[in-house]
């Protein structure tokens, strides 16, 4: 798979594009500090710690607790498995609340149907 489309895969799971390179480079390099990743990706280090925060609050980035801490990137493997599980929940969800997001999108219609004549 091309570097391109592993970062526009990362992008459509909900990462943004600063996050999916994070990612991708320590799932490539192995764990880094911050100050190595500000160098190496060209970022500035307020941008690398808010992506860091992010990642590693969607559970695809561990940190170590020593300090300087030393990041480094899940399995590939288990975050698709993540992401899975989460998309499919969202479907479970979307689906028990189907039927009343259809009728109140109905009520809503037939309202607006209803005030215009009355107009």
């Amino acid at each position: 798979m091309s570097l391109e489309r592993m970062l526009d895969t990362l992008v459509r799971f909900g990462l943004t594009l600063s996050e999916a390179q994070t990612y991708v480079f320590l799932a490539k390099n192995g764990p880094h500090r911050g100050k190595e990743l500000v160098n190496t990706l060209r970022i500035t280090k307020q941008q690398l710690y808010r992506s860091l925060r992010r990642l590693r609050a969607k559970g695809v980035v561990k940190a170590t607790s020593q300090r300087p801490a030393q990041f480094s990137a899940v399995s590939l493997e288990e975050v698709l498995e993540l992401y899975m599980k989460t998309f499919t929940e969202q479907a479970k969800a979307l689906q028990a609340s189907k039927k009343e997001l259809v009728a109140k999108w109905r009520s809503t219609l037939e309202k607006d149907y209803s005030n215009s004549l009355d107009a």
